[in-house]
């Protein structure tokens, strides 16, 4: 059994600091029984996130309590975290009844983290991939924690094999590999090229920690080796706001890789199973401080575990769950890049199942707002609401035969609709992005009637033909967060968002915007230039949807979204260069260092080229945009210039 007290180097620096309140860690994870006596003083704030039930004995919330304890188990209690005295963020990603999680979910919850002020994530699980590659929405969410210079700590998975997962594997992110007792990687510890970058070991075998209801229990695996990566990270932060200095979460990342030290299987065949080193808390101090610690580094190279002179098994504790983990991570079923599935044994590997299967129960934090842009759908959660509609919509004649309606067929629901509005509260409207229900959308207060009447306008002008100037691509839906979720007919659960007015919401035609703008630049009667116009506009607006797709929480994903909107809205502001032959390039964000009091301002620029001569200069159009409130504004007017770069 390891205590993880007994890890050299960390009594040490727990005689210097036990954490601060000012640096936060979010663990992202099962439940947590913060009932138990060890987390009596802890600082810990739980977020509605899509898993809402209590901790119960489940396979989840005994692992999202054990781990929870490593970090914040508090002085003196029978389980002694590392850093008691940070303030802990839970967010329950994994549930009891369903141990499965989209990897939408997961940047979901990442973001969620960011928003509120972690400097630390630490994530027991991942997804198998080839080679590391993630879906748009976590690479985006992990890419928004690098860009605030928010620390990820993700475990590299129990497959056994030269393997990586996400998130661990994505760039900017601290992933763990896990020890046994004598420092050497354990057979279940993945490994491969990208962390052998950024990768770092850490003892991982028969950890002690708390179990839901009271009591301990030992685990083993590359989760369980994460936290204590995490607990020391938030260690070297608190070391750093000790010193007067402000927290560098990323220099801390990097002070732990460069302090690495050599495990048992250096310089043999095995050598790459080690990743960059293991965890040598002394000699990351002085990376970080320059300070030297009482221990040696050669002290660093084991951790020795409480059967070896570190004391014996707590009188309360159960015997030892012995699980797949111990072992390499072979026979499992078959595995598909969709979604995120948490076996107990094998820590978080990928579901066979292609479609993501989300909790009974769930909801996103209240109070929150969102920008987001997509494509609308609508949906009847249940059969009986189905069939409701189909009994109420009038049957459509077909080659002069009558025929049932189809309340799938969006065309027929735009004509019912129509003439029937109220019907259209007994709809789930949806906002999807490529397919993906991300959203339902759920109109209230005095404009709710005027809202859904916009939603079917949307609806009516999705169904159009491409070439109808009133034909919709894509939508924008300002809302707010409320905290409540709704079950698809899929069995998929999404957040529930209200639009308070039509105000904000805009329907993207794109033929009259491409017409706009080619009449702008005055090329109605050249026809060839027109059509070459028409192809480089619509796929310049195309492109400005793909290239920032994303949920719409954060400020900055806002600020990029509501920028898409004006460029749509404002067409003619690129007609110029558009007209030109000049195709998009970029698309970047930063905080604006010029804004109101009290607002939230963020510079978002395109910058255009020419592709048939590099040498001409780069035309580049900025956006001040301020997010505070529901209905994102720009600042000031949209400004332009040239760059040779």
């Amino acid at each position: 059994m390891t205590q993880i007290l007994s890890i050299p180097g960390l009594k040490d620096l727990q005689k210097r600091t036990k954490g601060s309140s000012n640096i936060t860690i979010a663990l992202l994870d099962g439940v947590v029984d913060i009932n138990h006596p060890c987390f009596q003083g802890a600082n810990l704030t739980r977020l509605p996130t899509l898993v809402q039930h209590n901790a119960n004995n489940g396979q989840m919330s005994t692992h999202g309590t054990h781990i929870a304890s490593l970090i914040f188990g508090q002085p003196d209690t029978e389980i002694a975290g590392i850093a008691p005295n940070c303030q802990g963020l839970l967010l329950p990603v994994f549930s009891d009844d369903k141990r499965k999680l989209s990897q939408l979910d997961l940047a979901r919850a990442i973001e969620q983290a960011a928003e509120n002020g972690a400097h630390i994530i630490s994530i027991s699980g991942g997804a198998l991939t080839d080679i590391g590659e993630a879906e748009d929405w976590l690479d985006r969410a992990v890419k928004t924690c690098a860009d605030r210079n928010i620390l990820i700590v993700a475990a590299a998975g129990n497959d056994g094999c030269e393997c990586l997962n996400v998130p661990a594997a994505l760039p900017s992110v601290l992933a763990v590999g896990a020890t046994n007792a004598r420092g050497q990687p354990l057979d279940f510890s993945n490994w491969g090229e990208t962390y052998q970058n950024q990768g770092i070991l850490a003892p991982g075998e028969n950890i002690s920690g708390a179990k839901p209801g009271g009591g301990t229990l030992q685990l083993s695996g590359t989760s369980f080796a994460t936290p204590i990566v995490a607990g020391v990270a938030a260690l070297l932060l608190s070391l750093q706001e000790q010193w007067g200095e402000t927290p560098n979460p990323q220099a801390v990342r990097q002070a732990i890789l460069d302090s690495a030290t050599a495990c048992n299987l250096a310089e043999t065949e095995s050598e790459r199973k080690c990743l960059v080193g293991v965890l040598n808390i002394a000699g990351a101090i002085e990376k970080l401080t320059g300070e030297t610690m009482s221990e040696t580094i050669e002290d660093q190279g084991m951790v020795e575990a409480s059967g070896c002179g570190c004391g014996g098994t707590p009188e309360n504790a159960k015997a030892p769950i012995q699980t797949q983990s111990e072992t390499p991570g072979k026979g499992e079923q078959p595995l598909t890049p969709t979604s995120i599935n948490f076996n107990h044994n094998q820590g978080v590997s990928m579901s066979a199942n292609p479609h993501p299967i989300t909790p009974s129960q769930a909801a996103e934090p209240a109070g929150g707002i969102v920008y987001a842009i997509g494509v609308l759908g609508y949906d009847f959660g249940s059969e009986a609401r189905r069939d409701s509609f189909k009994q109420l919509m009038p049957a459509v004649e077909f080659s002069g035969v009558q025929v049932p309606a189809n309340p799938y067929d969006a065309r027929q629901m735009v004509d019912y609709l129509e003439e029937n509005i109220s019907e259209a509260k007994s709809l789930i409207w949806t906002l999807n992005l490529e397919l993906t229900p991300v959203y339902a959308i759920e109109p209230v207060g005095s404009f709710s009637r005027e809202v859904y009447e916009t939603l079917q306008q949307f609806l009516s002008g999705q169904v159009q033909a491409e070439d109808n100037p009133e034909f919709i691509q894509r939508v924008s839906i300002p809302g707010r967060i409320t905290g409540r979720t709704v079950r698809l007919f899929s069995g998929q659960v999404v957040p529930v968002i209200e639009p308070q007015s039509p105000r904000g919401m805009y329907g993207w035609h794109v033929n009259s915007l491409v017409s706009a703008a080619i009449e702008a630049v005055g090329a109605e009667q050249e026809g060839a230039r027109e059509e070459q116009m028409r192809r480089t506009l619509s796929s310049f607006l195309n492109r400005i949807y793909y290239d920032l797709r994303n949920l719409g929480q954060t400020s900055q994903d806002r600020a990029l979204n509501f920028a898409a909107t004006n460029a749509f809205q404002a067409a003619q502001t690129f007609s110029a260069a558009v007209g030109a032959g000049m195709e998009l390039d970029s698309i970047n964000v930063s905080k604006s260092p010029f804004c109101r009091m009290d607002s939230d301002c963020w510079d978002v620029q395109l910058k255009f080229f020419d592709p048939e001569n590099s040498r001409r200069a780069r035309k580049v159009f900025r956006f001040t945009i301020d997010v505070s409130d529901l209905i994102p504004v720009t600042l000031g007017e949209v400004r332009s210039w040239s760059s040779p770069y």
